[in-house]
Parts: structure tokens; sequence; C-alpha cells
């Protein structure tokens, strides 16, 4: 036992090194920060949108990942030392399957709330797609490759999977369902799994009916201490709910329940979905996340204590057994300090590759980009077959909305397709929801243009509306939109990158489909030749 012990040590010590290894960078956000270098923390921890949050800890280090939908790479694998400073350092998820589906943009479809968990020396992660089932994916470690995903589970409406293996031996898969699937909700079930966690091998039992006191419950998450099985899930609706804890002697129950958070008198609304982490000293945290609106669901951090065999999690004011969520608090006691990091926000565009910030809105082709190009990344106009609007487009690239106020910043130089009979291409950016705003550099048979487009519900395949601003006798822009409380966005423009006109004043920025709006750069044309122009890029940069 004592060198089963040495040997799982000296693994994790490997595999924690590794890691370090890799993230030399150190990246400190000019917008949010939620280390306030004094001992203490605000939340959120992450003021951004990784919706559906799981973690766990592997040694010394914590992982988080969340829900990506249609947008790629996906499964973001973010790292921590202190649960409060976070780095993005991959994605698990390069491409989505059926490669066929996702090669086009499937709004709110995709990688619905995922689990990950460290099991016989390996990270797993399984998640669903609620119209083909439960994937997993596998790595040894979380910065570098993971396995091609492989469907455990195929079934149309089970989402929210979270698998364990007991000490028995024997391993489980616990799942909800999606009522617009399965034509059923609000019930968790669990069904057996092989011990390699490879293939569910048979049916899935109801263990909770949430019909009468939680509605909606979903994203249910297994621990087992002291010799109960606990389902952490979510109940009441995303925006509206509650954090709901169930327990029993036997995994497949029957099951006690209670209600361990809600909103209380915070102003942290549904309050729920997330992940149970205790410390190398034994304090025990949760993560869930808050629903923003337009700012997508952002993660907080709770502390956790148990009472009775009873988690409560936040502040329990009122000594009724529930907490509410914390706005600030001390940061989780694990006796080192590190240094202040944030996830990736501006970049440069130095690099042989994307920032790990960005993502499409669907499968990726490596002829949509070129970087590292002197400095610059470089995207091509490629036409896009029966796109409507900007929102049918896969050849984005965006990041989530970093803060409530921010101002985003590119410098452009467009070249368009000399030989197009008809001049359409365009570059710009772009912030992207069910409505969207943006500005581009247009080519007409007369020359280069400066344009503003809107396109109210973009989703229902309206027309964006477009507007000239100005002819250019420049190809090369400064681009920028300045987003102020409640997601109100100003555009901006320069012809010398120093003096701005405004030209785009109070657009209401709008979430995707289960998603917050986004800040895109895109290229594109709409009639297909032998070539396509591009725009080059020669930073973008987050600020205040």
């Amino acid at each position: 036992m004592i060198k089963a012990f040495q040997y799982l040590t000296i693994l994790v010590s490997l595999v924690s090194t590794s890691f370090a290894q890799q993230a030399t960078k150190n990246e400190v956000s000019k917008v949010w920060v939620s280390d306030q270098g004094n001992g203490t923390y605000k939340n959120p921890v992450l003021n951004a949108d990784y919706s559906d949050p799981d973690a766990i800890r592997v040694g010394e280090d914590y992982y988080l990942t969340s829900s990506s939908f249609e947008h790629i790479p996906g499964l973001p694998i973010l790292h921590s030392k202190d649960m409060v400073n976070w780095t993005l350092i991959n994605h698990a998820l390069k491409k989505q399957p059926p490669f066929n589906v996702f090669n086009k943009p499937q709004h709110g479809n995709g990688v619905w709330a995922p689990a990950i968990r460290y099991h016989n020396n390996e990270f797993y992660i399984y998640y669903p797609d609620p119209d083909y089932g439960i994937y997993m994916v596998k790595t040894k470690d979380p910065a570098k490759d993971w396995s091609t995903p492989l469907l455990v589970y195929p079934g149309k409406g089970i989402i929210d999977p979270c698998p364990f293996w007991d000490e028995d031996g024997k391993a489980w898969l616990t799942h909800a369902y999606a009522g617009s699937r399965a034509g059923i909700k609000s019930i968790i079930s669990i069904a057996p799994m092989n011990t390699d966690g490879t293939e569910v091998t048979g049916e899935s039992m109801v263990v909770y009916d949430g019909h009468e006191t939680d509605p909606t419950i979903e994203g249910p998450k297994v621990y087992k201490r002291n010799n109960y099985y606990y389902l952490f899930a979510p109940a009441g609706g995303v925006s509206t709910g509650w954090q709901l804890v169930l327990r029993s002697k036997n995994i497949l129950g029957p099951y006690e329940r209670k209600v361990v958070m809600d909103e209380g008198k915070s102003e942290i609304n549904g309050p729920h979905q997330g992940a149970w982490v205790s410390t190398p000293k034994g304090e025990d945290w949760f993560f869930h996340f808050q629903d923003k609106d337009a700012y997508g669901r952002v993660v907080h951090l709770q502390p956790m204590k148990w009472i009775n065999d009873w988690p409560v999690i936040g502040l329990d004011k009122d000594g009724d057994g529930i907490g509410e969520p914390v706005l600030t608090y001390k940061k989780p006691a694990i006796g080192k300090t590190y240094p202040i990091q944030t996830p990736a926000e501006s970049d440069e565009f130095n690099d042989k590759e994307l920032g790990k910030q960005w993502q499409w809105e669907a499968n990726w082709v490596g002829n949509w980009l070129m970087t590292a190009n002197n400095g610059k990344l470089r995207l091509y106009a490629h036409a896009t077959d029966s796109a409507r609007n900007l929102w049918d487009v896969p050849n984005i690239i965006g990041q989530k909305f970093p803060a409530d106020e921010f101002t985003a910043t590119t410098k452009l130089k467009f070249t368009p397709n000399p030989n197009l009979k008809t001049k359409n291409e365009e570059a710009g950016l772009v912030i992207l929801g069910l409505s969207y705003a943006n500005l581009s550099i247009k080519s007409k048979t007369d020359g280069l243009y400066l344009v503003k487009g809107i396109c109210e519900k973009a989703d229902k395949g309206n027309p964006e509306i477009e507007t000239i601003i100005t002819k250019l006798n420049t190809a090369e822009v400064w681009l920028k939109v300045k987003v102020d409380k409640g997601a109100k966005c100003t555009f901006s423009y320069s012809l010398d990158g120093i003096t701005y006109t405004e030209a785009i004043q109070n657009f209401q920025a709008l979430p995707g489909k289960w998603v917050g709006a986004k800040i895109g750069l895109f290229s594109t044309g709409n009639t297909k030749i032998n070539d396509t122009g591009y725009a080059d890029f020669d930073w973008f940069r987050i600020d205040k």
C-alpha cells in the first residue's frame, strides 16, 4: 500500500511538473482580476462565459472545464494552483463529431454540461451532445492532446453525465434528460458502465424525480463521503433556481434531499451547477455559475462546510442550513502564494497558433487562416454557401466577453481579390449574438468602403442592414468597440490610430443560444471563384 501511494504521489508530481514546464506565460487582465492581492478574492473568479463548470484537484493542481456548445475548439481546460487565479491551457475537443453536422454552425447544440475526473492515472471528460448521446475523451496530460471522442452512451436527450468509480470496482454514469429531445426532464438517472468507462452496459435507472419539488433538476455530479453517495444537482432553472444535494447509502437510492444554496438576499441569481473541490489541507469549496445574459454564465467560488453530513454552500446568515453566495471572501488556505493570473484576452498574433481564447463558430478548416504572418493574423475571405447573415458563417473567430466593461481594438488591413467582377468581400470586427453589429471594410466596384452593419434577430434569418460610413483612400483602419455596463456597445474607427470617430452608438448586445455574446473578427465573401481576398489583423487588444 505504501509503495502504491508513493507511486501515485510521484505520478501526480510528474503531471504537475509537465504542466508547469508548458505554462510559462503570465497573463493578467486589464479589465477583471479576481485576486485582490490582500489574501481575498472577489466573485466571479472567472468573469466570462464558462458555463456549467466542473472542476477537480489532482495533487496541488486544479483543473476546470465547461460547456462549449458549437464553438471549436471546445471543452476548455483551465488550470489553477489556488482556485482563484486561472489560465486557459488547452481544449480537449479539436473538432466536434459528427463532423458533417458540425462543419456548419449549430447554435445551442454540441457540447452541453461536461464532467471532468481523474481516475487510474488519467484525466477523463464525459460530455453530452443532446442529439447523439454521451461522449468521452481522456488523456494523461491535460495540457497535451486528448483522445478522439468515443460515444459511450448513444441516445437522444441524454445529457449532463458524470462518471463514478466505486471502491468495489463498479463504474456508474449518472445523467439527466433534455426535455426538448427526450420528451421528459426533471429526473436523474444512473446507468452501469464497464470498468474502463468506455461503454454503458445496462439500462438507466431513475433514482430521483424532481417534478414536485425540484423541477428542471439536471447537471448531477457524484461524490462519496462518510459512506454516503452524494448527488450535487441544480434545480429550478438557470437564472431562478437553487443548488440541491441528494444523499443515500446506496448509489441507486433512495435519496434524501436538501437545498444547500440559493440566492437568498444576495444579488447572485440562480446560483447552482458546479463542482465540490477540497484543498490538500481539507478545506471545501464549490464552483457554480451565474447567468448574466449577454455576458454569459460566469463562474463563482463559494466556501463550503459540512454539518451533520450535509454541505452548506456560501454563508448561512440566518442559520436555516441554506447558504447564499458571497461576493468577496478570503482565498483558499493552501499554504502558498501564487502569481496573479487570468485567461488570455489580447493577442498580438505573433505565434504560429491562435491564442487559446479564440474559437470558431463551427469545425474549422486549415485554409481559413494563416498565423504569425509577419506578426499578423491573416483571415481569408471564404464564401459561405447559403449564409443569410453572419449568424450562419462558420469562419468567424470570437472570444468571450471578459468583463462587464471593456474596450476591444484591432488594426486591420484588407486586400480583396481584384479579379472579382462583383466586389463583395469584407472584413471587420463584430459583436455576435442573437442580434449583431459590426464595422468592416467592404470592397465595391469603385473601391473600398467603411461600412457598418446591424442585424436584428439574426437567428431568424433576417438580413443585415448595411450603411456606408465613408469611402476609404486606404486599406488600413483601426476598429474599436467599447462595451459598457448592461452590454451596451459603441463602435468607432480611426484612420490614423489616434483619433476615433463613433459609428454605432448604444447597440444592445444579446446572448447567443445558451451562450453569451462574443467579440469576433471576420473576413468573408459570397462569390466562389479560384481565389479569395484576405484581411491582415495586426493585433487585438482588450483594455479598459
